[in-house]
């Protein structure tokens, strides 16, 4: 199967913080990747903007390493590497200041979209956004994108808002969530709304429960100035979870566009119950296999930051009443491992008796690391004697139901043609934000409150025992990280 690429209209790209490790890592790359695809003109215009004075040239040789990096080796010596090149330019710029801004006005090409691209700290944000509407920059047609984190806190997040908002329209404005950008997390809309097999067992009379793990086998090395500030629930659920948690959840929308889905994401999180205390367990690593305690990672002997969360959510509506989510996500844990798993009830009468086990139908969307969807059904479990049943899969592979030449795009390939497009789709709306932080900021004051300090967990396990006590004393168990 191939896929099929629609190229844009040539377009102005301005990377502000494009010297920065995610420009490295993943924009430069993703971009390059669309131009072997064919679908960005080598007319378009790609500015890196930020404070070192590397200069063009300069510029040209880190993305050109950037790529050799990140990139597949066949990518680079198959397509053409310094056509991609010839795109790129670079501007020392100050976002604060006025240094930059008159040569980045003379390099844009009057009448061509212009997307702005920030990759810098939300600090800047306002800053940038004033500077670009008030220096004439940008015009009707012009968007931002933004990445994470979208505020600290409901406050924190509103004044952000407030700011994007003071220069920007909401159809502008593209908060991107690279979770939302993945395959797989789009075929879940697809296997819910495109299958009359599933929808109608999507609710409480069917569900028994719904997990939804986020697993990391890394640390916060690199990240330890950040991750002490913000923590599990800040840095994750808050965003990431939060999202897999409305699309698995939402209703129908009446049409596939922006705004139908994005209002069906947030009657989920404005249904969300407050959490209770005792549904909540918190969790810090420790050293182990050597490698070093959070703690150690973080220079600071007294941190009460979580590394992992666990938590039980229920959602008021009709859909979903009685019916439990569980959440949970980590670092240092057994496996890189992200999945929703949809746990289906028992059949309201076993005709083979008790001998047969007790055996249940479960929907796992596989994330990361490898793409795909399983149905676990249940069968005879061939041979003589007797009826024995056992639980096999029905396991779609992407990678190999679709064949080699189904690579799909990754996330921020997706999602930053979705910009030059103008599919606001996949991106988050302000009220989301909002509505996403006025859930979360109790859950963080109840346990600051309280003073509750996280539980220590040994590096690469599945967590602290609490955790698992938190799904067992409900009769269930958590799907094994890594399985």
């Amino acid at each position: 199967m191939v896929s099929r690429v629609i190229p844009v209209d040539p377009f102005d790209l301005i990377i502000f913080g494009g010297t920065g490790d995610l420009a490295r890592r993943k924009i430069l790359p993703g971009l390059f990747r669309r131009f072997c695809a064919g679908q960005i003109p080598s007319e378009t215009e790609i500015i890196g903007a930020g404070r070192s004075e590397i200069g063009q040239q300069g510029y040209r040789e880190f993305v050109a390493s950037a790529i050799h990096e990140f990139s597949k080796r066949e990518e680079c010596s198959i397509c053409g590497l310094n056509e991609f090149l010839e795109l790129l330019d670079y501007i020392s710029l100050d976002a604060q200041g006025e240094r930059g801004w008159a040569d980045l006005a003379a390099r844009l090409h009057p009448g061509r979209l212009r997307a702005f691209y920030f990759s810098v700290g939300p600090s800047l944000f306002g800053d940038l956004a004033e500077r670009l509407a008030g220096g004439g920059l940008t015009d009707a047609g012009s968007r931002i994108v933004v990445e994470k984190p979208f505020g600290h806190d409901l406050e924190s997040a509103q004044a952000l808002n407030a700011a994007l908002a003071a220069r920007f329209n909401e159809r502008q404005i593209y908060r991107i969530d690279h979770y939302l950008g993945k395959e797989t997390v789009q075929n879940l809309m697809a296997v819910r709304f495109g299958n009359m097999l599933f929808e109608p067992l999507w609710n409480s009379q069917y569900v028994d429960h719904i997990q939804i793990t986020v697993a990391e086998r890394v640390g916060v090395a690199g990240r330890a100035a950040f991750y002490e500030k913000a923590g599990a629930m800040r840095d994750m659920v808050q965003n990431h979870l939060m999202q897999l948690l409305c699309l698995i959840a939402m209703e129908p929308p009446a049409k596939f566009e922006p705004d139908t889905v994005r209002d069906e994401k947030l009657k989920v999180i404005r249904a969300l119950d407050p959490v209770e205390p005792h549904h909540i367990v918190r969790g810090q690593y420790t050293a182990a296999e050597g490698v070093a305690s959070y703690r150690e990672d973080v220079d600071n002997p007294r941190s009460r930051t979580e590394s992992f969360i666990a938590l039980k959510c229920h959602l008021s509506n009709w859909r979903w009443a009685g019916t439990p989510f569980y959440l949970r996500t980590g670092k240092r844990l057994r496996a890189r491992d992200s999945q929703i798993t949809v746990v289906f009830k028992d059949a309201p009468h076993s005709i083979f008796g008790p001998e047969a086990g007790r055996h249940r139908n479960e929907l796992r969307i596989k994330l990361q690391p490898d793409e795909g969807i399983t149905l676990k059904v249940t069968i005879k479990d061939p041979g003589p004697g007797g009826m024995r049943l056992v639980d096999v899969p029905l396991d779609m592979s992407f990678a190999e139901a679709l064949g080699s030449d189904a690579d799909a795009p990754d996330a921020y390939e997706r999602l930053i043609m979705d910009v030059i497009r103008g599919n606001q789709t996949l991106f988050m709306r302000d009220d989301e934000v909002e509505a996403a932080w006025a859930w979360t900021d109790p859950v963080i004051r109840g346990w600051e409150s309280r003073g509750d300090a996280p539980k220590p967990y040994d590096a690469y396990s599945a967590g602290p025992d609490d955790a698992a006590m938190l799904i067992r004393r409900d009769g269930r168990e958590w799907r094994e990280i890594g399985s």
